[in-house]
């Protein structure tokens, strides 16, 4: 019996399933093993204590009804409900069950970007491990790579088995873990993965967190956010050594780095595919959103860019970036209002404060 040997993909299959990535960094072996830096020991330590399974402690046949996930005090939803008001809408025949459906459409969107940037950072994570020149640094790495895995797996499943099909990788975030992953510059990875992108995830999964009463991704997102706030602190920490050495020159690119991705980046995507998948193209409705935005008088994204700038900028602050060459991000940032968050808890002091793992083992225990 001749065995019928199964065709390979052809080249469209495969650009939709995978994207290539060209790293440029180099890759380093360490022969010193010496356990030097002990706020990362530390750390580490906390890592390893505070690993989680996302099979036995998370409650899968947890039934989840999708439309009471919904936000209703969401900037798009009352956008949304505002904009079948505005003449000349193409939602103006909207009722309550295209809104319900909007809802539901948007948080899947919400948390395929979560699922896909958690990929983003495992990958990140990885080539943390391959290209940071401390072992401790490399031994936490290694954890957190394994923490982005267990992220990505969680929402992944979530979407699947509880909401439905997955939005792809918003252009926006896909560019910036990829300029990540493309730099030659191993710190690169630290200050964009962990301080920026980070910094902006503990800011979405606390926010979603705080409306949702699901069960379910309740635990989900407090256990992820426990990890999240490591991550963070461990950006810190590594980086705060590193560039209290390095040049004012290179320290300049990194400011730069930091503007380039907080003040002249508004190119934020607003999730035109959800449009798309309602049947409305986001070039027809948006006039009638930003109408909509002038009568509510309200910025989508102002609320959640104050939790990010919260977080972000007192990690930057303890950096020592918002200083360097003569405040050259302090002015900038200045400008634009952000420096009344300077003096917040930085993440490298309060990581233990998200630590919903700990708490809840203490609580089983007791």
């Amino acid at each position: 019996m001749t065995e019928t040997v199964p065709e390979l993909p052809d080249r469209a299959e495969v650009d939709e399933a995978v994207k290539l990535v060209n790293d440029h960094a180099q890759r380093i072996f360490l022969w010193n093993y010496e356990r030097s830096r002990g706020q990362l020991v530390t750390l580490y330590n906390k890592a390893m204590a505070s690993q989680w399974n996302s099979v036995t402690e998370l409650d899968w046949d947890t039934e989840v009804d999708p439309e009471e996930l919904i936000d209703w005090d969401a900037p798009i939803m009352r956008l949304a409900d505002e904009a079948r008001r505005v003449d000349g809408s193409p939602i103006a025949s909207w009722g309550e069950a295209e809104l319900t459906q909007l809802g539901i459409e948007s948080l899947k969107a919400q948390l395929s970007q979560f699922m896909h940037g958690e990929q983003g950072a495992m990958m990140t994570a990885a080539k943390i491990v391959e290209t940071v020149p401390w072992i401790d640094a490399r031994y936490y790495a290694a954890t957190q790579t394994m923490d982005e895995a267990r992220h990505t797996e969680v929402f992944a499943r979530y979407l699947h088995e509880k909401l439905g099909e997955a939005y792809p990788m918003s252009p926006f975030l896909e560019g910036q873990i990829t300029a990540l992953l493309e730099d030659s510059r191993w710190d690169f990875a630290y200050l964009g993965m962990q301080i920026v992108i980070e910094s902006l995830a503990l800011a979405a999964f606390g926010s979603m967190l705080r409306v949702t009463q699901e069960p379910l991704l309740r635990k989900l997102l407090r256990y992820v956010l426990s990890d999240e706030a490591r991550h963070v602190a461990f950006g810190v920490i590594s980086l705060s050594e590193y560039y209290a050495d390095l040049p004012e020159a290179e320290l300049k690119d990194r400011q730069d780095f930091l503007i380039e991705n907080t003040l002249r980046s508004r190119a934020r995507s607003g999730t035109p595919e959800v449009w798309e998948r309602m049947g409305v193209r986001f070039e027809d409705v948006a006039p009638a959103l930003m109408e909509a935005a002038g009568r509510l008088q309200l910025n989508p994204f102002a609320g959640f860019m104050r939790g990010f700038f919260a977080k972000l900028v007192p990690n930057v602050r303890k950096l020592g970036l918002l200083d360097a060459n003569d405040g050259y991000l302090r002015r900038h940032w200045a400008e634009a209002g952000l420096l009344e968050f300077e003096h917040a808890d930085d993440t490298a002091s309060d990581y233990e404060a998200y630590d919903a793992v700990a708490q809840d083992r203490a609580r089983a225990r007791s």
